[in-house]
């Protein structure tokens, strides 16, 4: 026993000095800049699988790699045998599975916005910053209006993320952006009252589209089926969505995949401006009636 207890020590102490020590002597500035870069992507990889699904496959991955480690350093054969088939297997399972995910990773990181200039409403570049306040405005307005009628809307507001696919199956309808007309398209007796309306470029591109539900099962169970189509949409993009409740007239927010609940105009108006061009002043505040 204190010969394998022993042996178990003398491995630990001749691993730390030939893959610790060892390694920490060769350490130059482009492994620096190279460790820096790495903890800066697992840093965002850890941030997008937060709040979703892949938080509990990345749980499951820790818990995998730690037993092959554990094996591979005990000289565990029938463990190492099994896992390593099951590893050739799982990532194709793993991938096949989780493609709404991985989906959302890659739309997310081919669509990081410029570091500086105005990120504007849509994908147009260099949005004159009083046409994009004055489409805010529109929107807020419309949805304020809706609220106290308690009419129900979904108003998806796209951004880098392109949502041709979930336009195809609505109804084209490239309009000028204003109140009425938001409002007359969500009118409760309206053929395109159901369904989502997606802006583009601070135009109505589309309505009546359908959008993916959220599969998050920490989901308000109160909340129905328009607040699970705006935040699931939100998953698999990087639009915005503000919803009305048709039950009680609440004013969402949904970004990212998740929701801020119970806005009014001003709240409304300064996220908004805030997520589409943090440089726009948000100017002076507008009292607006909101039905809560």
């Amino acid at each position: 026993m204190q010969e394998t207890m022993q042996n178990i020590a003398n491995a630990v102490v001749n691993f730390w000095e030939s893959y610790v020590l060892a390694a920490f002597r060769q350490i130059g500035v482009i492994d620096i800049i190279d460790i820096l870069i790495l903890t800066v992507l697992f840093y965002y990889v850890y941030r997008f699988v937060q709040e979703r699904r892949a938080g509990k496959l990345a749980v499951g991955l820790l818990l995998f790699v730690a037993v092959m480690g554990c094996a591979a350093f005990f000289n565990m054969r029938a463990i190492q045998f099994v896992l390593k088939n099951f590893y050739q297997l799982g990532v194709i399972s793993l991938v096949i599975v989780f493609q709404p995910e991985l989906r959302a990773a890659l739309d997310k990181v081919g669509g990081i916005a410029p570091l500086t200039g105005l990120k504007s409403l849509g994908n147009g570049e260099n949005r004159d910053v009083a046409a994009l306040t004055n489409a805010v405005e529109s929107i807020c307005e419309a949805v304020c209006d809706l609220s106290l009628d308690k009419t129900g809307a979904l108003i998806v507001i796209e951004r880098t993320t392109k949502l041709g696919e979930y336009i195809k199956p609505g109804d084209e309808v490239n309009a000028n952006l204003s109140p009425l007309l938001l409002r007359n398209i969500f009118f409760n007796k309206a053929p395109l009252h159901d369904g989502a309306l997606i802006i583009r470029d601070m135009r109505i591109l589309a309505a009546g589209c359908v959008l993916p539900l959220s599969t998050n099962e920490e989901i308000d169970k109160n909340l129905g089926t328009r607040h699970r189509a705006g935040i699931g949409i939100t998953e698999v993009s990087d639009a915005l969505v503000v919803i009305v409740s048709e039950e009680t007239g609440v004013i969402s927010l949904a970004n990212g995949g998740k929701l801020q609940r119970n806005h009014n105009y001003n709240s409304l108006k300064n996220e908004l401006l805030k997520q589409l061009s943090p440089s726009i002043p948000h100017g002076p505040r507008r009292e607006r009636e909101h039905h809560s």
